[in-house]
């Protein structure tokens, strides 16, 4: 039975999410972003970026695509589509990070894929992304027993750091308060419209809510902002996710390099042995041959911001940074970089025709408000 797709058309460039007036009356600065008007910052990027690790932030994220995928072959459709195994998903209200890729095993897009009911799921996936998201579901969802609809009208909030899950409690519906509390990482509850997951993109505590209800996304967004919750733009969401060391897709990740190569080799589900996802005869013979790079941390010990596609050299050969910028938690420059897979210690990366001294560690800089790496002396 053919997969019924449910389309709609392609939308206008700069489109608004249904919380855009309330970022202009915040004076926040507006810019493009995978054609979405979104908020950098609402004054001071570097305030936001210490609000989460050291309290709590709010992030308007309904620039995300949410898919759901539903039906007697949903399962067999995603177990086929993504290189993580959704059967890992044992019972509803748990979710698993993961990538779908081409045949060739390069990365399409990173997503997070949550079980919702026995034959059901919700995909998240990136922004930027959409069209060619979808456009790939859709055409290999034929032959499936399964329906694939996209949320548009969802709007999608970001609550992170060490108090966002206390304090989001008081705001939610009655009959979330108690799961939401006791929900682990990678854990989803849901009621009423309202989708609640244990997930983010700060390395901090929180929480990620769909809600189908704008009015009450709204009424949500201004209680939490009342309630003493920084809101946060693009800036410091990206800062945050660099520190902890995720990957941003275009970036760390694209359709030229495999998960094997990118960090993600932990999000390949190799067994069962029989699961032939797409990009699995790929990835086995990288995985055979031996991958030739490795995506790693960089540490700048020079003056100096490191900027994605800037030349790193080591001794082993030379890379390229994918992410950089300054780590407000670190007071200094810290990148991923794509380097040969034997490169370690000290290299160099070219920051405007000079050689500034760096150091390669491991991709995790801060997680949880703990710094993971060594900074030295410098």
């Amino acid at each position: 039975m053919a997969c019924r797709c449910h389309t709609t058309e392609k939308r206008a460039m700069s489109k608004t999410t249904p919380l855009y007036h309330r970022h202009q009356e915040a004076g926040a600065k507006l810019v493009d972003f995978g054609g979405w008007q979104m908020p950098l910052h609402y004054g001071s990027q570097l305030d936001e970026h210490h609000a989460v690790r050291s309290h709590a932030g709010i992030f308007d994220v309904s620039h995300m695509t949410v898919v759901d995928v539903h039906g007697a072959g949903a399962t067999p459709f995603l177990r086929k589509l993504l290189a993580n195994d959704v059967a890992r998903l044992k019972a509803p209200g748990r979710g698993l990070y993961g990538c779908m890729l081409t045949d060739s095993g390069g990365v399409i897009d990173d997503l997070i894929v949550y079980r919702t009911g026995p034959d059901q799921y919700r995909v998240v996936v990136n922004a930027a992304t959409r069209d060619k998201d979808l456009d790939w579901i859709n055409a290999r969802a034929a032959g499936y027993d399964c329906v694939v609809s996209e949320r548009e009208s969802a709007v999608m909030l970001a609550v992170q750091g060490p108090a966002a899950i206390e304090m989001c409690g008081p705001f939610l519906p009655d009959e979330l308060r108690a799961p939401v509390a006791e929900l682990r990482n990678f854990h989803c509850c849901a009621a009423n419209g309202w989708f609640v997951a244990r997930t983010g993109y700060t390395g901090e505590a929180g929480l990620e809510l769909i809600i189908d209800d704008t009015p009450a996304a709204v009424e949500l967004w201004d209680a939490l902002i009342a309630s003493g919750i920084q809101p946060c733009g693009l800036g410091a969401r990206d800062t945050l996710r660099l520190e902890a060391g995720l990957c941003l897709y275009g970036q760390d990740l694209d359709d030229a390099h495999t998960p094997l190569v990118s960090g993600l080799d932990w999000t390949v589900a190799w067994e069962p042995a029989e699961r032939d996802f797409t990009g699995r005869a790929a990835l086995e013979a990288q995985r055979s041959a031996g991958p030739t790079e490795a995506l790693t941390g960089l540490l700048l010990e020079d003056r100096g911001i490191m900027r994605h596609g800037q030349r790193v050299v080591t001794a082993q050969g030379d890379g390229v940074v994918t992410s950089g910028s300054f780590s407000p938690t670190l007071g200094r420059s810290i990148a991923l970089a794509r380097v040969p897979v034997d490169a370690d210690g000290d290299c160099t990366v070219q920051i405007r025709n000079a050689a500034r001294r760096a150091r390669l560690v491991p991709p995790a800089f801060v997680r949880n408000g703990e710094v993971l790496v060594d900074l030295g002396d410098t």
